[in-house]
């Protein structure tokens, strides 16, 4: 018996009516708002057979939320329809992640993300989140955005000046983009992914969110249950960390843990270019020389990297993962000689995708001394993945307001159908413990999929996952609680 039946016979039983969670109104000028479609354009290095078939639009949405009949801007969305319209089953909604991904260039460039199966029977439908590509796009100065501190603060001077230069930055972005920059937060997004909703003319969606869109398919979730159809939130985001103690904690055990998985790898094949090599030696090594400005960037081999970014080049390494990749990488790092260039001073603007971030989280650290004794626990516990790539995330919300959007624990409540959650046992960005931690915050409105592998992202993993998902999402049959897929090894 799926849930809404169930929860539809408890009400009649108590003798009381079943109602969602109360929410914001639409406003009237926005729920006539049609959809103008055209085909989507080749932009850049666009392919045009590739992109044919995609159609665009722009729904005008309020730059708040809270004020739904004042001033609006432009959100960018695209779409392909069901190629087998006589068996379509409806809108699948695709949450693009980062934050900072685009969903437009998902639907005109991007559909071997999907399924022949879900391109057949849904309407595969994405936009440009708020602040992001063609939605109004948080621009600030090119050379301030350079000047980004390092999130690797060693004494009070380095934490006063990130304060200083935070809320320079802000000022300065806010300058460029608009009123849009302080109305960036996922509260704001899922609304208007709610206007898009009811201007496609549906009373409800499915949706397939990712990383970081997995916070915007829960909480549209929480907000509107009836409106939901089906949801897939894969490499999962928890956004119940109540401090930057906890936040930091998960983020570096899930790195730490896919570092530890490439180590185990590289001492078993012979295709390792580190194989017979101590590779935790190798990378304090190379750690310490990053921080003497001795390691070339790997991307712009003529200048020094530091020990954050060069940490943030194997974290985003770890996504694939490409294993062997980052093991030629170190190894040619480890032999490289170092380098004498100097980063030239860039002009103009520049996007700053992940704005939206502070907007979303608090995690707020008092002074130096704290900052300092997180991380200092980061590299007792973590000596690998001592410098998470999430570090600059909370580096660069010091002294800034409080989050519109702050974290708590999700209260989902009257969904027909449970959400899917899928997630890799090694997944580097999305830790397996936050997966758990929000199946545990659904309770009976989520059931997670586990793939036994590795890398942030897992739908495409293997033909078991796609299979068992895409199951779910053409006829809401949820797989069993505990259900698994064996890993592949990575190619």
């Amino acid at each position: 018996m799926r849930l809404r039946q169930r929860a539809l016979a408890s009400a009649v039983a108590l003798g009381v009516a079943t109602a969602g969670l109360v929410t914001l109104p639409v406003s009237a000028t926005e729920a006539k708002t049609q959809l103008q479609w055209t085909d989507c354009k080749p932009e850049g290095n666009d392919k045009p057979e590739v992109v044919k078939g995609s159609q665009c639009a722009t729904l005008q949405v309020p730059v708040d939320w809270r004020d739904p009949d004042g001033p609006t801007f432009g959100l960018a969305v695209a779409r392909r329809t069901a190629k087998n319209p006589s068996d379509r089953v409806g809108v699948l909604m695709w949450g693009p992640g980062g934050p900072g991904d685009s969903g437009v260039d998902r639907v005109k460039t991007g559909m071997s993300r999907f399924s022949q199966r879900v391109q057949d029977r849904f309407d595969v439908v994405s936009f440009d989140p708020r602040g992001i590509s063609r939605s109004n796009p948080v621009k600030c100065s090119a050379a301030l955005l350079a000047k980004q501190p390092s999130p690797i603060i060693k004494n009070q001077a380095e934490f006063a000046a990130t304060i200083r230069y935070n809320r320079d930055l802000a000022a300065d972005c806010r300058s460029n983009t608009g009123p849009v920059f302080d109305h960036l937060d996922t509260w704001q997004t899922l609304r208007d992914v709610d206007a898009l909703r009811a201007a496609l003319g549906e009373s409800a969606i499915s949706f397939h969110g990712s990383s970081y869109g997995t916070l915007l398919g829960a909480q549209y979730a929480e907000t509107y249950p009836k409106r939901v159809r089906a949801m897939v939130v894969e490499s999962v985001v928890d956004h119940s960390a109540d401090s930057a103690k906890s936040f930091l904690d998960s983020q570096a055990w899930a790195a730490q843990d896919s570092f530890d998985e490439f180590v185990k790898w590289c001492q078993g094949a012979t295709t390792c270019a580190l194989h017979g090599r101590d590779v935790h030696a190798l990378w304090v090594d190379l750690l310490a020389r990053a921080d003497r400005g001795e390691v070339p960037d790997p991307q712009r081999p003529t200048l020094p990297i530091t020990p954050y970014w060069l940490s943030f080049n194997v974290f985003r390494a770890l996504y694939g993962p490409r294993w062997t990749d980052l093991a030629t990488m170190l190894k040619t790092l480890d032999a490289s000689a170092p380098p004498t260039g100097q980063p030239p001073v860039p002009t103009g603007l520049a996007s700053n995708t992940l704005a939206v971030f502070c907007q979303d989280w608090n995690l707020p650290v008092r002074n130096y001394q704290e900052y300092a004794g997180l991380l200092a626990r980061l590299a007792r516990d973590n000596p690998d993945m001592r410098y998470p790539g999430q570090l600059m995330a909370v580096s660069r919300c010091l002294g800034l307001p409080a989050a519109d959007n702050p974290q708590h624990r999700l209260k989902v409540r009257d969904l027909a159908d449970p959400i899917l959650l899928i997630n890799a046992r090694h997944d580097p960005a999305t830790g397996y413990n936050w997966a758990r931690s929000v199946e545990r915050q659904l309770g009976r409105y989520g059931v997670l999929l586990t793939y036994e592998g590795w890398g942030h992202g897992s739908y495409n993993s293997s033909p078991c996952m796609q299979d068992t998902v895409d199951a779910y999402l053409l006829t809401l049959d949820a797989p069993k609680r505990g259900t698994s897929c064996p890993a592949v090894p990575p190619a």
